[in-house]
């Protein structure tokens, strides 16, 4: 029978991909990188496999057991201090290698999610690889970069669809708002967050475990919060 598991020689993300025509780089009105296609696609059914089944919506901490090989290979090539560096130049961070990182994944939303924010002041930088095969056609679950805290279509580039391949990272600042329009549903994606301390990682790392078991317990409510929030509700870290 052959091997189901992905090929461990095979890399699945090489920087060099970040230098396709079509990514878009810039440090106004904060630093970002937007890139496409950063996956294989032979590698998309064995991700697809791999990925975790969380019963909840939302983020949550990352963890071995949880996961097939190929998503801990992908986590740890993400994660990689060479990988993350060469990332994080692009963004004028230098050695963004260096700082711990707290990685989360999402299987699925609902639509209290996606409220604008710049992300919290212990974070460095933050990067998001998506891995839905495909999106319908609507704004809604689309990733926004903006210009203000609170207008949801104060686009400062065109909105990110979460398809499989599409990268974006991002360096914090006091206005590194973003932020999508409601969604509720599957939407896949892999968070790598570069922090100021350990101290936070291990903060940020138990505050996501309780989120796990308190929508584990009480996921009908959680739900229901914010069922109804506007377009331009924000949560500025």
């Amino acid at each position: 029978m052959p091997n189901q598991n992905t090929d461990s020689t095979a890399t699945l993300i090489d920087p060099k991909r970040l230098d396709r025509a079509d990514s878009i780089l810039t440090h106004e009105p904060f630093a970002f990188l937007i890139a496409h296609e950063q996956l294989p696609r032979a590698a998309a059914s064995e991700l697809d496999r791999d990925f975790p089944r969380y019963p909840s919506a939302g983020f949550f901490p990352y963890e071995t057991k949880d996961c097939g090989p190929s998503v801990q290979q992908l986590v740890a090539e993400l994660t990689n201090p060479a990988i993350a560096s060469s990332i994080g130049a692009k963004l004028g961070i230098e050695n963004l290698g260096q700082f711990p990182t707290l990685v989360t994944l999402c299987r699925a939303l609902n639509k209290r999610h996606g409220t604008i924010h710049t992300d919290s002041k212990s974070k460095i930088a933050t990067a998001l690889l998506y891995l839905n095969e495909s999106w319908p056609e609507t704004s809604a679950g689309c990733l926004r970069f903006l210009a203000k805290k609170d207008d949801i279509d104060a686009l400062v580039t065109p909105e990110v669809k979460p398809v499989y391949g599409n990268f974006v990272v991002f360096k914090r600042a006091d206005n590194s708002y973003h932020g999508h329009l409601p969604f509720e549903g599957e939407r896949r994606v892999i968070q790598v967050a570069w922090l100021t301390s350990e101290d936070e990682k291990l903060r940020k790392t138990q505050r996501g475990k309780f989120s796990r078991l308190f929508k584990k317990l009480f996921g009908g409510l959680d739900k229901r919060w914010g069922a109804k929030r506007k377009n331009n509700a924000g949560h500025l870290d």
